[in-house]
């Protein structure tokens, strides 16, 4: 059995998504981020990486990087429904558009909810969130001319990894949880596909949920 340290709104959802889609056994422990816990000494020892998620897999091995994750354990099991593996002829552009997202709008998203993690002082945090958009925004409508192009998932009819991990970046949105699906059409097509999936579409739809709650207590300005 896998052991997956997450929960509430943080990235072990893709992780969890992914083992609910492959019917794999896992016990899900809460990681409380907002208390702080993912610093405590007993979870970075764990993973002294200090994020959530965290997977220790059934040979006691302890991984983090949700994207790596979820990548081992398409590769580990040989989820060809869930990755081209290697050999396929799609393995690339999969590889392209999965690292992409990791590379390139994942860190606009992260500046963009925390933006004092990359201010030098208190002053620039609005200037940091307001590039951060801005570029982020830049980097969606990349994607977006790619999926209203060769959609409506990253590999055409082909479901995969890259549409879990994008569905749940878009459900936490911009400054509501359907910013970015407003503006992203052929985006928006992917969150309602995932919404739609019988195991992990109703883990998606409560981390809206969640954010939608989360946004009301903290506006994003």
């Amino acid at each position: 059995m896998y052991i997956l340290y997450g929960g509430g709104f943080s990235r072990a959802l893709a992780v969890q998504m992914l083992l609910e889609e492959a019917g794999l056994d896992y016990e899900l422990r809460t990681i409380d981020m907002d208390a702080g816990e993912h610093r405590a000494e007993a979870f970075q020892t764990l993973n002294p990486a200090g994020f959530t998620p965290a997977l220790i897999t059934p040979q006691g091995h302890a991984l983090h990087e949700a994207a790596a994750i979820m990548l081992y354990l398409a590769d580990h099991h040989g989820l060809e429904d869930m990755a081209p593996l290697p050999g396929d002829p799609l393995r690339g552009i999969f590889l392209s558009k999965f690292w992409y997202f990791t590379n390139d709008v994942q860190p606009c998203i992260k500046r963009l909810g925390y933006p004092e993690r990359y201010s030098l002082s208190e002053g620039d945090t609005t200037l940091v969130r307001r590039h951060a958009r801005e570029r982020l925004i830049e980097r969606l409508g990349v994607l977006e001319q790619w999926l209203t192009e060769h959609g409506p998932w990253h590999l055409g009819e082909r479901f995969s990894l890259a549409d879990l991990h994008l569905a749940l970046w878009a459900a936490y949105g911009i400054e509501t949880t359907s910013t970015i699906v407003d503006m992203f059409p052929a985006i928006g097509r992917v969150r309602a596909g995932v919404l739609e999936r019988p195991r992990s579409g109703p883990l998606l739809q409560d981390l809206i949920d969640l954010m939608d709650g989360r946004r009301v207590a903290r506006p994003i300005a």
